[in-house]
């Protein structure tokens, strides 16, 4: 595998996986050449993510009506490394790489179900305030259960 400069060990990286999300390639995610459309990992990423921070309890917080807060999206990037066609079944893994005052950095692993990688990621993860739309530090009970 090619260096990819946000892992350092592969297999340490990938042993500190646990949580993933199932996802089965539809026809409609496919391009022209019969393989997974390169914008796609972006959603699988995303639905991973969404998975993710409901195990943890987060979600919650933010999608109600009376939430000040909402978490958004700062930056995300895929690294590509085995082609995915249709009807494929997926395991996108994500892990909480690092969590600052205000932001996580989020890491992602999508893997075959014979075990091989297919495309790997990371982004950071930004809450908010719904008013002002700049950064708002974690409370002590989010960084608990983000850090469990």
């Amino acid at each position: 595998m090619r260096n990819i400069s946000y892992i350092e060990q592969l297999e340490n990286w990938q042993d500190a996986f646990s949580f993933y999300q199932p996802i089965k390639v539809r026809f409609s995610e496919t391009d022209m050449f019969g393989h997974l459309n390169n914008t796609v990992p972006f959603t699988y990423f995303e639905e991973a993510r969404i998975a993710f921070l409901q195990h943890k309890g987060l979600m919650e917080e933010w999608v109600g009506s009376d939430s000040i807060t909402i978490p958004v999206v700062a930056d995300l990037q895929c690294d590509f490394l085995t082609q995915v066609y249709f009807d494929e079944r997926l395991k996108v893994y994500v892990k909480i790489a690092k969590i600052g005052t205000s932001s996580i950095d989020l890491h992602y692993m999508a893997k075959k179900e014979d075990h091989r990688l297919c495309f790997v990621g990371r982004g950071t993860m930004v809450q908010i305030s719904r008013e002002t739309g700049k950064a708002v530090p974690w409370s002590s009970t989010t960084k608990t259960k983000l850090m469990e």
